[in-house]
């Protein structure tokens, strides 16, 4: 895909802040499409289905969280890539914001040649994922990226996003090795805001819900994700 297929949609209620991403974005070669508030956010996003969102938190009418949530509801916003860029700090802020389905929290200021550098990142992981089948079928394990779903010996099991991305993450590559600092960038973001013991909780719970069999922890590494037989 070229740069100049790629759509972003930048949506701020502060015009400065719109023209000055908008411009910065534009001479990298994207598609810029904005909006200044979340329920006209939803309205473009429909219309011109974008690569990119990058959201503010405090906006009229519909709010950066809640827009994030009405949008990840809808199957066609569920790949999309979600980005906050915001002045909203508190820790709060960005853990509601991961819970409804952020790939990233950032705050402002930023400067313009960090943020182009951060959306390039965000769109290569986009890229790289793209390559992966949307649905891994194991033996006795399926995973449905497209529809969020994962079935287990037949039966389906609930798994809320970050476990869901966790897990076909690992198993986008079973036997990998996967880092720790690595899997906090691809399912957490470039600015985490959570620790180590996050991953180790995530890993608990799919060991819970799926079974211990099908994780492998590499002491002072991180994960790999271990293929049942046939």
């Amino acid at each position: 895909m070229q740069k100049k297929d790629i759509k972003i949609l930048l949506v701020d209620d502060e015009p400065d802040i719109i023209e000055i991403v908008k411009y910065n974005l534009e001479q990298v070669g994207y598609q810029i499409f904005s909006a200044s508030d979340g329920l006209e956010a939803i309205q473009v996003a429909e219309k011109e289905e974008p690569h990119l969102i990058i959201l503010d938190v405090m906006m009229p009418n519909l709010n950066g969280i809640e827009t994030c949530e009405r949008l990840r509801q809808k199957k066609r916003f569920q790949n999309t890539i979600i980005m906050f860029l915001t002045a909203r700090a508190e820790d709060y802020s960005y853990v509601a914001a991961f819970d409804v389905g952020a790939d990233d929290y950032i705050t402002k200021p930023i400067k313009p040649k960090v943020l182009v550098s951060k959306v390039k990142g965000l769109l290569r992981r986009f890229k790289d994922e793209s390559s992966v089948p949307m649905t891994l079928n194991f033996s006795n394990l399926i995973i449905d990226r497209e529809a969020y779903k994962v079935f287990i010996n037949g039966a389906e099991r609930s798994l809320p996003r970050k476990e869901f991305e966790l897990l076909y993450l690992l198993a986008s590559k079973p036997g990998k090795v996967f880092k720790r600092e690595h899997i906090l960038e691809k399912v957490w973001g470039y600015e985490v805001v959570v620790g180590d013991r996050t991953i180790d909780v995530h890993i608990r719970k799919l060991r819970e819900k799926l079974g211990d069999p099908f994780f492998k922890t590499v002491k002072g590494v991180g994960y790999t994700f271990v293929q049942p037989p046939n």
